[in-house]
């Protein structure tokens, strides 16, 4: 059934909440989420990093959504549907940019997850593994460009194949069970935990407060990486979530909606930590190790357990899950920018984006081999740390100010109709006196963020 507008909507609230959390819950939340608690002390981070998702992350993600349900259109075309003549139009499209720079190296990483997801039920690495052998296996795969090739281009077929069906019969239809299914395998990885011999030291790590922990870090920098995680982990600033507030029925409030998104994003970054801390400490494996935790140090954890094909085999298949619900999302902002930018065809926009993301990939893919010499920000750095960088501490950072001096300013959309959208539907409702937080509070932390980018990769 269309609306009166002829754009698609959701046939269900339940798919709406599952795919837009779906867009974000990735990697960030069951990949970097763990890691970076390990980094900076466990317990502290986790209360400091909960506190500003509620006070930054939620009343983001309700912009996106108000901009979204009242214009009824992507990125491509809503500032200049709900203000003509506006000159927020003209940002939007470094904004468009950024869906492209993420997904070029999203769906490699997608890829790579597909690639251990097979290997490790399998039981190709063997068993018994130490870091040093997990790492030469990561090491292995990142030197063939013919065997990541071929996994990207799997799961983007695959992705952008749902979306060429449809929003109701292709993007809700099959991200619906696959969240599902996801959450049950996320169940069951964190029950599996409660049998490990290091559950209790684990779980003691990650969720009592440590003050010897924090000052490891030190409280500035645990400050700044719970709020950078908080911001990211949603994937605010470049549409991703305005998309499908333009599908949004008017039922219920944003505020409200934008509340059970953020509950079901932290449970599974929250469940993610249940499942790795106990198995690091019940194989002696440092938590804070960094990125390789999952593909090296995982990897060496699962090879020791009893069953550990299997119980690997689900973590991976888990992870490939939450990385294809966060494709499938963006891919879907990226038809829906095309559709409303230069009134193609859905098929037609699946088609174009398919091939920009393959192209645009290909340095970050052959980046770790054929042109592994190449260090566009010095040091060790790759073509994707670069790609990574220009995404994660310019564009969604200037991409949220965007989105908040619009509602917030009389020259853009303003406070008053963004409140009135906002407020519409059933359930939670924000107050008139939040004006002042989201004109000065907000575009402070932006801010800070922006700034902290700069500072942590630029003045180590």
């Amino acid at each position: 059934m269309k609306t009166k507008d002829s754009r698609e909507s959701f046939s269900t609230r339940l798919g709406f909440l599952l795919i837009t959390a779906g867009c974000a819950i990735g990697l960030g939340n069951v990949w970097r989420f763990p890691y970076i608690t390990g980094q900076y002390g466990g317990a502290f981070f986790v209360i400091i990093y909960i506190a500003f998702l509620l006070l930054v992350g939620m009343p983001m993600l309700s912009i996106e959504l108000a901009v979204g349900r009242a214009s009824r259109k992507s990125l491509g075309a809503s500032f200049e549907t709900l203000t003509p003549g506006s000159s927020f139009r003209k940002h939007k499209y470094w904004m468009i940019a950024g869906n492209y720079v993420l997904m070029s190296f999203y769906s490699l990483v997608t890829g790579w997850m597909l690639y251990y997801a097979v290997k490790v039920f399998s039981g190709s690495f063997g068993s018994n593994l130490d870091q040093g052998q997990a790492a030469s296996y990561f090491g292995e795969m990142l030197s063939m460009p013919g065997t990541q090739f071929a996994c990207t281009l799997a799961v983007t077929v695959f992705s952008f194949g749902i979306c060429a069906m449809g929003l109701r019969k292709g993007v809700e239809r099959i991200t619906k069970p696959l969240m599902l299914l996801l959450f049950v395998l996320l169940l069951v990885l964190a029950a599996r935990s409660f049998t490990l011999p290091g559950f209790a030291e684990g779980m003691n790590y990650y969720l009592k407060p440590d003050l010897d922990n924090l000052s490891k870090s030190g409280l500035g920098q645990t400050l700044s990486a719970a709020m950078g995680q908080a911001f990211f982990t949603l994937g605010l600033g470049v549409g991703s979530i305005q998309i499908f507030g333009s599908y949004m029925k008017r039922d219920c409030s944003l505020y409200y909606e934008s509340v059970m998104i953020t509950l079901l994003d932290t449970c599974v970054a929250l469940l993610a930590g249940v499942v790795i801390f106990p198995a690091c400490f019940s194989y002696g494996i440092e938590p804070g190790a960094g990125p390789g935790l999952i593909f090296v140090t995982l990897v060496s954890v699962f090879s020791h357990m009893a069953g550990g094909a299997v119980w690997g085999g689900v973590f991976f298949l888990f992870m490939l899950f939450a990385a294809i619900s966060t494709l499938i999302a963006v891919f879907e902002n990226l038809i829906g920018i095309s559709m409303d930018l230069f009134g193609i065809s859905r098929i037609k926009a699946v088609v174009c984006n398919f091939a920009a993301v393959i192209l645009l990939g290909l340095p970050c893919m052959l980046g770790y081999n054929l042109l592994a010499d190449v260090h566009p920000m010095g040091g060790d750095s790759t073509i994707l740390d670069t790609y990574d960088f220009v995404l994660s501490e310019n564009i969604l950072p200037l991409g949220a100010m965007c989105y908040v001096l619009y509602v917030v300013l009389k020259r853009g959309w303003g406070f008053d109709n963004y409140l009135k959208e906002v407020n519409t539907g059933r359930g939670i409702k924000l107050p008139r006196f939040a004006r002042g937080y989201y004109r000065i509070v907000l575009p402070v932390v932006i801010v800070a963020l922006f700034a902290q980018g700069y500072i942590g990769i630029f003045c180590k």
